[in-house]
């Protein structure tokens, strides 16, 4: 017998149901599409930092998960004993102008002091950089050490796995044991909406593509809009678009080619490089633009987990954290702009 059921095998899902674990729970995963069959099965992976001004807790809460990510990832591999793809191998972005290079420099002395030396916000020149780079007007770039990356859909199956060895199940289907997460995405966000006659949340489509092209150890680059993911297996993700309007969720279409020719524009030795995969899916947004954690608020007793919309994987270790502290010994430390009632 469980004592807590997970509803949905995405990043929070599963990252929840491993930090249950970790606290000594009985847990079952359940997901009928499977480990990673929505939004966290893409192929992007940027887990980038906010900037680092204008602090709030939104973003401390990001930054947390990002340092605790590294020790989180390598406990997963462990267990797994799979790749589960993470490395923090930082970011880096041309400057445009004077005035881009001001701001860089200001939020340089900035991040000394929020980051508190964990990690760096550099203004650096080409020389200090290496591999493929797209060009700056200035001859600057940004390069922070907090960004790191993993292929979505890996790093899923490796944290499924390493539950599974560590004794939870992640079932396709079964009955509910114990306390009830609902960490079912935009399933979930959709019956909140209906329930409550208004918009508590909505599913928006991203396009991204997949490239052969080794850059494994090199930084992730965002430049002309467009964010450039080297993976560890030889390949580099060209993501996304951010679509409220869309009439099928799984197809690709012209907007990924103008996102890749971006890509190209920025980083011309890509234009050789064979197109693997083109992926398009759904990403869960809340109303408030911040994860949505805490008590379900259709179920008593039940928990909800859900909003990751383009930083799940950058949360998932802390999402997973307090939601266990909630679980389990009812220590609720969820910030007040991800609770439920913000969206509602």
């Amino acid at each position: 017998m469980a004592d807590v059921t997970v509803r949905g095998a995405g990043i929070f899902g599963l990252s929840v149901a491993w930090a249950c674990l970790e606290k000594g729970a009985r847990v079952r995963v359940i997901d009928p599409n499977g480990v990673g069959g929505g939004a966290s099965g893409g192929i992007v992976g940027a887990l980038a930092p906010h900037v680092p001004e204008n602090w709030n807790e939104k973003k401390e809460f990001q930054f947390q998960s990002l340092i605790a990510a590294e020790a989180f990832w390598e406990n997963v591999g462990n267990w797994a004993k799979l790749e589960t793809s993470y490395a923090r191998t930082g970011r880096v972005q041309p400057l445009a102008d004077e005035r881009a290079v001001a701001l860089a420099r200001a939020r340089a002395i900035s991040a000394k002091e929020l980051w508190r030396g964990q990690a760096e916000w550099q203004v650096v020149g080409r020389e200090a950089l290496s591999g493929p780079l797209p060009e700056s007007e200035t001859g600057l770039y940004v390069f922070d050490t907090l960004t790191a990356r993993m292929f979505p859909r890996q790093a899923c199956k490796a944290l499924a796995a390493a539950i599974v060895a560590r004794g939870g199940e992640v079932l396709r289907e079964g009955d509910d044991q114990g306390a009830v997460v609902w960490a079912s995405g935009v399933h979930d966000l959709d019956r909140l909406s209906a329930h409550f006659d208004k918009d508590v949340g909505n599913a928006v489509k991203g396009q991204g593509a997949l490239l052969r092209f080794d850059m494994r150890d090199g930084p992730q680059i965002f430049a002309n809009t467009v964010h450039m993911v080297p993976h560890w297996n030889g390949t580099v993700a060209i993501g996304s678009t951010s679509e409220r309007v869309f009439e099928h969720a799984s197809d690709t279409d012209a907007q990924l080619d103008l996102v890749l020719e971006k890509a190209c524009a920025a980083l011309p030795v890509l234009r050789e490089a064979e197109v693997l995969e083109r992926w398009a899916g759904l990403r869960p947004r809340a109303k408030s633009r911040a994860p949505m954690l805490g008590r379900h608020p259709l179920f008593e007793g039940a928990y909800i987990a859900n909003g990751g919309f383009k930083i799940g994987f950058g949360m998932g270790v802390e999402v997973g954290r307090v939601l266990a502290s909630l679980i389990l010994e009812e220590i609720d430390t969820i910030p007040a702009e991800f609770t439920p009632e913000a969206s509602l």
